[in-house]
């Protein structure tokens, strides 16, 4: 009998890839006969962090409908039926048990060739407003394992696990706060104000970081700030050098970080979301205005109604961050209090409930 085979398609960003991973890590360590194959678009960063990791993938020409150039899509129709043929054979020279699709572009065609072929199919839906490509995809889905419980309109018809995101081993099993704040360098006896805009960085949240930082006292405070490689090098020589302020272009160990943050300063992305869970960090969230159906201020509402995060508009970002870090930050009761209602929204169970179903199928 041959081993079987996991196919698991999409990325496009961490959101997507740092999930797919979790999955992979945790099939490779459960079932270890299992061969795991990726699949990705071509140029997006799968197609350098799914190898960095030690996993084959498989790139296809698929990419999105561009808004600012009519050009730029001439070529679609072409590569959606190159992708579709490349997935086809991809699924049947390796035969998966089960294929599942995390988001991205690379999952449309994966997911719809592996549902003609009646391959078994998971989405993992990270976030709470499923995207168009998931809500066609989910009508013929074997299983939709979701993080909030807000997608059940989009999925009427369809059995949803709500398994909550897989979350990285690196983050599950993180530091100490003593650990962390000793790695990076920083002061025990100030509070610490962790800035991310994701893996590309976010040019609002800069803005609003950089106006913040001459509105309020940072005599207590220290920053660690993700500005992503686009602005880093502008922003650190704008950066007063006589502050606390720690500017990193990309930030790979963040769960030392995480653990040394008091207060964190976020995009509202699912998987960034979770993380903040399962670590229960007190949190404002910035939801960013350029992804689809705006789903991440409602993911940040979800957040919200449960007063689990502090929601602050992506056009107010710099009218109002400063204040809301100065009423926050030296508040160790409003800390407290983000801090075990966004605990209680946590799914630690979330890969073992994947895992399962998938180890059902990679068994059989």
């Amino acid at each position: 009998m041959t081993n079987p085979t996991l196919i698991i398609s999409g990325g496009g960003t961490g959101g997507h890839i740092f999930p797919a991973l979790a999955i992979a890590d945790y099939i490779k360590h459960k079932a270890p006969k299992t061969h795991i194959l990726f699949v990705g678009a071509k140029g997006k960063m799968e197609m350098d962090k799914i190898p960095q990791k030690g996993y084959p993938i498989v790139g296809l020409p698929i990419r999105g409908f561009s808004r600012s150039s009519f050009f730029k899509n001439i070529s679609l129709p072409f590569r959606l039926i190159y992708s579709l043929l490349q997935c086809f054979r991809i699924l049947k020279k390796h035969k998966p048990s089960i294929v599942v699709g995390v988001g991205g572009y690379a999952s449309g065609p994966l997911l719809w060739v592996a549902q003609s072929l009646n391959i078994p199919t998971l989405i993992q839906e990270q976030n709470s407003y499923a995207g168009l490509t998931n809500k066609k995809l989910g009508k013929k889905a074997t299983y939709i394992c979701a993080a909030y419980q807000e997608v059940q309109a989009f999925f009427p018809n369809k059995t949803i696990l709500h398994t909550g995101n897989p979350i990285r081993k690196e983050i599950r099993t993180g530091v100490s706060k003593k650990e962390a704040l000793h790695a990076l360098g920083l002061k025990n006896d100030k509070k610490t104000l962790f800035i991310m805009g994701g893996s590309l960085g976010a040019k609002s949240i800069n803005q609003a970081t950089e106006y913040m930082l001459k509105k309020i006292d940072l005599s207590e405070i220290q920053i660690i700030w993700q500005t992503g490689k686009l602005y880093y090098d502008t922003l650190k020589s704008r950066v007063p050098e006589n502050q606390d302020i720690h500017l990193y272009p990309f930030i790979e160990q963040m769960a030392v970080v995480y653990a040394a943050a008091d207060l964190v300063i976020s995009r509202a992305g699912a998987l960034s979301i979770s993380e903040l869970q399962h670590l229960a960090k007190p949190s404002i969230l910035i939801p960013s205005p350029n992804v689809a159906e705006d789903h991440q201020t409602k993911n940040a509402l979800a957040l919200v109604k449960q007063k689990a995060a502090v929601l602050i508009p992506d056009h107010k970002a710099k009218e109002n961050l400063a204040k809301v870090v100065a009423q926050t930050i030296h508040d160790n009761q409003a800390l407290h209090a983000l801090s075990t209602h966004i605990k209680q929204m946590d799914r630690p169970d979330a890969l073992e409930q994947i895992g399962k179903i998938l180890r059902s199928h990679l068994s059989a």
